[in-house]
Formats: C-alpha cells, sequence, structure tokens
C-alpha cells in the first residue's frame, strides 16, 4: 500500500497552499467590520461580531438528571424513607427535611439538604408510601451540578464564530434575544463570454446556457453573503470597464471566465488597465486559471469558467477567502482518510480534485472527470484529492472533502 504522501513538486505552477495563504492575507488586510444588532432568529449562517461571555451560571442552581428521589446519602440507613415533597421542573423546592426523601423529576432543582438523586427504576414505593432504595448510593449522583456548562464571566463562543442552529440554541440558553454579527458581505456575481445565454432563452449557434452563475449566486446565499447578480460580460473591453465600474459597493466581484492571458480576456485587460492584476497558475486539476486583482479598488476573483473548475476553485479559495474576510479563523473544510475504490496509474504535476462518493467505506470517482461537466458534482458527495506526483491503487488512502463542508 502507498503512504497517503506528501505535496509534489509543481514547476511553475503555484501550490494550492500558497495560494490559499496569499488569498487569505488579502482576506485579512481588507476584514468587513461594520456590524448590525439581530434578533437571535435571524443570525442564522451569520459570523458573531463580538465574543459571547456568558452572563449567568448554566444551569444556574444543581438539578436533577433522572426521574426519581433527592436524598442526603448519610440520612440513609438502608430504611425505607418518608417523601416530604414533590418537585416538578421549574418549581422551587422547600429545604430538604432530615432523614426524609424527595420525589424529584428530571430538571428540577435540587432542594437544599440533599446531595444525591437515586432514579426511579432502583426504588420501591412501600404500602405506607415510603420509598425504599435497593442500591448502594454516593454524593453527588445524578445531580447536574451548578455551572456545569457555563460559569459567569466564561467565554462562550468567540467572535469569528459562525452561527448555526446549535450556536442559536446556546445563545438561547444564556439569555440572549439578540446578537451583533458582522455584517453580510456584498458579492457582485458575474459572467464572461458571448456564448453564454441565460436559461429559458433559445439557444444560438455556439451558444451554451449559463450555469455558473446560478450555481455561485445560491452558493453564496448560503454562505450568508448579499448577493449582486451583475449578469454577462460581453466580449468587449469598453463593455468590459463600463459593467465594472458600476460595481462601486461591493466587498468583491465575482467572475466565471475570461481569466485566461489571451485575446479575449478583456476582464484581465481592464484589470490590467484600471487596477491590478495577479494571474496564478495554479497547480490544481481542475482549475488551473484563476485571477485575483483590483479594478479601481475593488477586489476581483475571476474563476475558471469550466463549471467543474469554478466549483472547486470556489470551495477551496473562493469560500475561505470570504470567510475570512468576516473574521472567521476556521476557513478550511474538514477532510479526512478513506481507501481509494479506484485506480489512478498516471502521477500528476497539479492536485487533483476528483468528483466522488463514499460507498461500503471507500471513495469512488465518477467516470467522467472533466472539468465541463457538472453532472459530476451533482452524482457526488465530496471531492477526493489526489496529490501532485502520485498513483494509486485501490485500497492506497486519499484525502475526502464531503461537499457538505463547502456549500455552507
Amino acid at each position: 500500500m502507498n503512504p497517503v504522501g506528501k505535496p509534489g513538486k509543481t514547476g511553475s505552477l503555484m501550490a494550492v497552499e500558497v495560494a490559499l495563504a496569499r488569498l487569505l492575507a488579502m482576506a485579512e488586510a481588507s476584514p468587513i467590520r461594520e456590524r448590525e444588532r439581530l434578533p437571535l432568529a435571524q443570525v442564522q449562517g451569520r459570523v458573531l461580531a463580538d465574543d459571547l461571555v456568558s452572563t449567568l451560571d448554566l444551569p444556574p442552581w444543581p438539578n436533577s438528571a433522572m426521574d426519581g428521589y433527592a436524598l442526603r446519602v448519610a440520612d440513609w440507613t438502608g430504611e425505607p424513607l418518608v417523601v416530604s415533597q414533590k418537585i416538578f421542573a421549574g418549581q422551587a423546592p422547600e429545604p430538604l427535611k432530615p432523614g426524609t426523601c424527595a420525589r424529584i423529576f428530571t430538571g428540577a432543582p435540587v432542594p437544599a439538604g440533599a446531595d444525591c438523586v437515586e432514579m426511579q427504576e432502583n426504588t420501591e414505593v412501600q404500602a405506607d408510601e415510603r420509598v425504599r432504595f435497593t442500591e448502594t448510593m454516593t454524593p453527588g449522583q445524578n445531580i447536574r451540578p451548578q455551572g456545569q456548562e457555563a460559569t459567569v464571566g466564561e467565554l462562550i463562543l468567540p467572535a469569528g464564530a459562525r452561527l448555526g442552529p446549535i450556536e442559536q440554541g446556546l445563545a438561547a440558553s444564556l439569555g440572549c434575544a439578540e446578537l451583533n454579527v458582522i455584517r453580510k458581505v456584498r458579492v457582485a456575481v458575474l459572467s464572461t463570454g458571448d456564448e453564454l445565454i441565460e436559461p429559458g432563452q433559445a439557444l444560438g449557434p455556439g451558444q451554451i446556457y449559463n450555469s455558473n452563475r446560478v450555481l455561485l449566486c445560491s452558493w453564496l446565499q448560503r454562505l450568508g453573503c448579499e448577493v449582486i447578480d451583475a449578469g454577462i460580460l460581453p466580449d468587449d473591453l469598453a463593455a468590459t470597464r463600463t459593467q465594472l465600474g458600476e460595481l462601486k459597493d461591493v466587498d468583491l466581484i465575482l467572475s466565471t471566465g475570461g481569466v485566461s492571458v489571451g485575446e479575449a480576456d478583456f476582464l484581465g485587460i481592464a484589470l490590467r488597465e484600471e487596477g491590478e492584476l495577479t494571474l496564478w497558475k495554479l497547480a490544481i486539476k481542475p482549475g488551473k486559471p484563476l485571477t485575483f486583482g483590483h479594478f479601481r479598488g475593488v477586489p476581483v476573483i475571476g474563476l475558471p469558467g469550466n463549471p467543474a473548475s469554478t466549483l472547486v476553485t470556489f470551495a477551496l479559495l473562493g469560500r475561505p477567502y470570504l470567510l475570512r474576510r468576516q473574521g472567521v479563523k476556521e476557513v478550511e473544510p474538514l477532510k479526512f482518510q478513506v481507501p481509494a475504490g479506484f485506480t489512478w496509474p498516471k502521477a500528476g504535476n497539479r492536485r487533483e480534485y476528483l468528483r466522488g462518493r463514499l460507498e461500503n467505506g471507500r471513495a469512488i470517482i465518477y467516470r467522467n472527470q472533466s472539468s465541463g461537466v457538472l453532472r459530476s458534482a451533482a452524482w457526488a458527495d465530496g471531492l477526493v484529492e489526489v496529490l501532485e506526483d502520485r498513483t494509486l491503487i485501490e485500497g492506497d488512502y486519499v484525502s475526502f472533502i464531503p461537499l457538505s463542508e463547502v456549500l455552507s
């Protein structure tokens, strides 16, 4: 079995890690600082602007983890105990009378003087309604102590945390009705090329339907961005300048296609003439061409035009950039090792991200890995990473990135 291996040599191509590091550095140089205060129900998918610090102990008092009986262990001599009170969740109990027990239910406060809760399954109620305990008990048993989850002043969620249902529930448990969040990143999405038309129109000679902009607009909305649909840039330099110039109040211009250095690369020409352009030839497949630059001070990321290339480069580079602009620290997706259920006989000088899925614990790949085949991603549930200069036989381990990790 071959080892997982290390990134190989890439020659004149830029390694994926280097490209990502540069993008994240650029993101950190222009963070989104504006914030807004929103009701807790409206913060799904947003980024926390301030540390969430607990203002109370959680739970605020010791409570029962079981339905059963609260007692003081030292009061139990083996004889049945009288039930002196019944305590439901939401009630304030009286102090426990010495030598007695209290009927108690899950979540109810433990009365002062009790140091143990015995589950009802280990008890027997006598004819005179006294309770007999059938197992040995210890202090602290089945009691959730005050402050078990959080104490006053404790950091619960750091600024930069992405807020999902669990984080919303945690904030609610601390009594928060509103949270400060980073304002939405404003992203203008455009496509380039005279060959593109919108779905619903009749195809003409040499034309194709524009899938990339629909893909990215939907994806960005799931990431909590404010999306500005900037349409299609024609293959015309003057029109390109005009349309880019209208995108002033955005944080990022995200384009697909037209990121080569050919004669029809009007986006690149506009960036060179009225801003700056860094053209990365990445050691990645699909997606070697990727542009980062500025147009009149506005950051621009130009993704490759082939649908699978668009998907891979945005997942691995564009998405982390946008999250870091909002202060998110952990921006790289989870990946884990799985055995390959396929062979890869020819090593390449670029890192490959194959559209694949897990079957019976192994990664298998779609039959057609062309960068123009978006169907491969619809079939897949993840990206299979094959490192540079690497061949594979079935059973060799590869890294697998679930699509669920990058789509939101």
